[in-house]
């Protein structure tokens, strides 16, 4: 039996430093092993580094550590948006590190760390004090060497072969309390795209959803099927300035207009945060929190419901059934609460 739990982060309730000691405290309990894929994670500055000293500091006391980093950048609006962190930090970093790249310009986009092959920290939060303190993130954490054996899996893929192209696949579905937790990877594994979609497409009564954007024509379509009708509780929120930006980019391609339509049926059902837009050096407060909920079943961790991100290295659990469900329902609430909690802003035409 394993057991998972989840923290849900809302901007500004915790400092950074609190959010950052109780990771370095998770990391800190390791005694054998500790296998990182991090998208980005500032090292050497700031909260975060609590983190980077934790890592450290098992390594100095005979825990095998090794962090798997993302070397590409990709400042177009349907990707996730670039790391604030230079890679040099990590590769100085006093244990071993490698950076993953892409052939095919696609992410490392993973936020995980197993622990002595036995328990996984991930969902969508990175490893920066803006991420610990200015967004909204979910994290999961689950206790299970079979579910750790798949993320292991995972990482010693992308440990060996160091591309994003080498990775993927999914792990077993495992039995937690009174449901089941499965995970699946990309780029090489199911489509998390129509697994979301597959979900979403059997809801009978609530639909939850968080994502920074939302791209993917199978979850734009399966979506627009369902937001019309009034009597389904349907709700979340998004990054509205990222949908703005991802708006304009579906203007500019005849093949994506569908699109527009698509999400205009869409929009109105959900609410959206209004955070500082993208360039170099600029604070990172977006609402980054990436999960599904379909009635009694989530999917949830770091992939953006984008279409491209069904090339990055991404990974995402399944669960169904279990308490989890109605606390991602509430956050969900909070967080569509916060940022309008009914229509949501149209993006500009």
């Amino acid at each position: 039996m394993a057991d998972l739990e989840a923290d849900f982060l809302d901007p500004g309730t915790r400092p950074a430093q609190d959010v950052a000691s109780e990771l370095a405290a998770w990391i800190g309990e390791a005694n054998r092993s500790l296998s990182v894929a991090i998208y980005d994670f500032h090292a050497a500055s700031g909260s975060s580094a609590r983190v980077a000293d934790a890592l450290e500091a098992a390594q100095r006391r005979g825990v095998k550590v090794r962090v798997a980093f993302n070397m590409e950048r990709l400042p177009v609006p349907s990707a996730p948006r670039p790391p604030r962190a230079d890679p040099n930090e990590l590769e100085g970093l006093e244990v071993p590190t490698r950076g993953v790249h892409s052939a095919q310009g696609s992410l490392m986009h993973h936020k995980y760390v197993v622990r002595d092959d036995s328990a996984v920290w991930t969902g969508s939060l990175n490893w920066t004090d803006d991420a610990f303190g200015l967004e909204e993130n979910v994290i999961l954490r689950v206790a299970s060497s079979a579910l750790a054996a798949a993320y292991v899996e995972n990482f010693e893929e992308l440990w060996a072969k160091q591309t994003v192209e080498s990775s993927g696949g999914s792990g077993p579905q495992v039995a937690v309390g009174d449901g089941t937790v499965q995970p699946f990877f990309s780029p090489r594994g199911p489509s998390l795209a129509h697994l979301a979609a597959e979900r979403l497409a059997h809801a009978k009564h609530r639909i939850r959803l968080l994502s920074p954007v939302v791209t993917s024509g199978a979850i734009l379509g399966t979506l627009a099927e369902i937001a019309p009708h009034r009597g389904f509780d349907f709700g979340g929120a998004v990054d509205l300035t990222q949908m703005e930006e991802v708006h304009g980019q579906w203007a500019g391609v005849p093949t994506n207009r569908w699109k527009i339509e698509a999400w205009a049926d869409i929009s109105p059902r959900l609410a959206g945060k209004r955070s500082t837009p993208y360039a170099e050096g600029s604070v990172h407060d977006y609402m980054h929190a990436k999960a599904v909920l379909a009635d009694g079943s989530i999917v949830a961790g770091s992939y953006n419901l984008s279409k491209g991100g069904e090339h990055n290295a991404e990974n995402v659990l399944l669960i169904k059934g279990g308490p989890l469900v109605e606390q991602l329902a509430e956050y969900a609430d909070r967080v569509g609460a916060r940022y309008g909690n009914g229509p949501t802003a149209q993006p500009a035409r």
